[in-house]
């Protein structure tokens, strides 16, 4: 299991490091950051570090120790993962629709400006309610712990890509976008407009929102506004309590 977190901790720092250079020197827009911005952004992902291995990982572990034998016989990794992902949509969908679940998913889209370090910013109330429903998947389909170490590298890897704010070739993005959600796909959920904003749901393969409808008709544009519509970004410690207060 330590050789597994310690691979997937490499792979996330050389692709953050990779892509956080490429979007400052191919850049789709100009960035507007700071360096408040950047230690606040950094910040809640440090504290979501630390809440990976008191709480995520025994949480997970647990799951797939004590699950029921639902298990279908000839299931495989690359079953779980599909799974696991499609989870990831309904979840991600979820956290738009009920109230409760967008006070703690707002703080990841009140960020005004896009790039990698959006895709690490979470308020850690979500990422905790997300573990506690994606065990319930764990210990349903009896998931081993190994495949959900392999599927967060994953999504952490596939979300830095598509939050980064790199120029990509016209021709590439595009047959990248039959597979994978990419930056064009993905800046349009960000988009400081509601309607945008609740549409391009999907996390790593892009079928999930043609399949259910949430595909937005809309281009990435190098000036669209990011946020929430008619709300702005707050300092890290409003951030932190903003899901708490909020009626």
């Amino acid at each position: 299991m330590l050789a597994f977190l310690s691979s997937k901790a490499g792979i996330v720092a050389m692709t953050l490091g990779t892509l956080f250079i490429l979007e400052r020197v191919f850049p789709m827009a100009r960035l507007r950051n700071s360096v408040e911005r950047l230690i606040k952004n950094f910040s809640l992902a440090g504290l979501n570090a630390l809440l990976g291995p008191v709480v995520i990982l025994p949480l997970s572990a647990f799951a797939s120790r004590h699950a029921l034998s639902l298990r279908p016989d000839g299931w495989n990794m690359v079953l779980d993962l599909l799974v696991l992902d499609l989870w990831i949509y309904v979840w991600h969908r979820l956290n738009h629709m009920l109230p409760f679940l967008w006070r703690f998913h707002e703080v990841h889209h009140l960020d005004e400006v896009l790039d990698t370090s959006s895709a690490l910013r979470f308020h850690f109330g979500e990422v905790a309610l997300s573990a506690v429903a994606r065990g319930l998947l764990i210990w349903l389909l009896s998931i081993p712990i190994g495949t959900v170490v392999v599927f967060e590298t994953l999504i952490v890897v596939t979300a830095l890509f598509q939050h980064s704010n790199i120029k990509l070739p016209t021709g590439v993005e595009k047959i990248l976008s039959y597979v994978i959600v990419t930056p064009s796909i993905h800046w349009v959920h960000h988009h400081a407009l509601r309607r945008d904003t609740d549409s391009n749901y999907a996390t790593m393969l892009s079928v999930w929102d043609l399949v259910f409808g949430s595909r937005s008709p809309n281009p990435r544009l190098a000036d669209m506004a990011m946020g929430v519509e008619g709300k702005h970004d707050e300092n890290l410690v409003k951030l932190v309590l903003r899901p708490l207060w909020r009626k």
